[in-house]
């Protein structure tokens, strides 16, 4: 009875000292914020044009996830063979790799000089590096895979049968997928949207690589918490709380999703 008591005694204790390790940041934070300034720390000059650019960029960066990530979600939850988790392998891709990488990654495609760039640039003089729209590719980039693979798995619970009774009553495959599996999957997709664009607002070392941090034009919301850091230290924690804020806020609205 002994052994099992100091057994369970260590497990708590291990499981404790992980609770510290995610919390105690964040609670260095909190206890560092000088709360009755947090509003004139906001009105930095560096801090609302950052937030503004997040805003924007992570709008468009989220209807674009919605665009394209919807319907390849669908085909993915649909796919039997191979090809399907080589595709779904390779969208996994920018979850695990750094950042920074990302960011080169980003730059010698889009580039200049790049695969997709330097076409761009030779038919319409057009450079996407160290501009906003770089930063959506950036964002882009990062967030999509989140948002694909948690509406896909929305998708794949959806039972099939429905989609053969639709087939049956003559609906195309687009009529199905708009009809059945949107409804169906619609919490999924609300909770990928926000994972995505939660992702999307905290996107640092690929934006600052392939997009550049220049204020008023590419410098986002972290970046800004980066730059602040070393000039207007308040600034920084202001902004990092207001960001700490929204991530509280997404997982509120994922909780329902993750607790079934």
């Amino acid at each position: 009875m002994r052994r099992l008591a100091g057994s369970s005694a260590l497990l708590f204790a291990l499981a404790g000292l992980g609770v510290a390790l995610v919390a105690l940041p964040m609670l260095g934070l909190l206890l560092r914020t000088d709360w009755g300034d947090v509003l004139d720390d906001l009105r930095s000059p560096i801090v609302w044009p950052a937030i503004r650019l997040s805003l924007i960029t992570t709008a468009i960066t989220l209807v674009l996830a919605l665009i394209v990530g919807t319907p390849l979600a669908w085909l993915l939850s649909r796919s039997q063979g191979r090809a399907g988790r080589w595709l779904r392998a390779l969208l996994t891709v920018p979850i695990v790799l750094p950042p920074v990488v990302g960011g080169v990654a980003l730059l010698l495609a889009y580039g200049r000089n790049g695969v997709v760039g330097a076409p761009i640039f030779e038919a319409f003089g057009l450079r996407l590096p160290f501009t906003p729209v770089a930063v959506v590719l950036a964002q882009l980039f990062v967030a999509l895979p989140f948002y694909v693979l948690a509406v896909e798995g929305a998708m794949r619970s959806v039972d099939r049968r429905f989609d053969a009774v639709a087939a049956t009553l003559g609906a195309s495959p687009t009529r199905v997928f708009l009809r059945v599996a949107l409804p169906l999957a619609a919490p999924g997709i609300v909770a990928g949207a926000a994972l995505a664009w939660a992702r999307a607002l905290g996107e640092f070392g690929a934006t600052i690589t392939f997009a550049g941090n220049l204020t008023g034009r590419t410098q986002t919301a972290p970046l800004a918490v980066y730059v602040s850091l070393q000039s207007d230290p308040q600034a920084a924690i202001a902004l990092s709380v207001t960001m700490l804020a929204v991530s509280v806020a997404v997982l509120g609205l994922l909780r329902g999703r993750w607790s079934g």
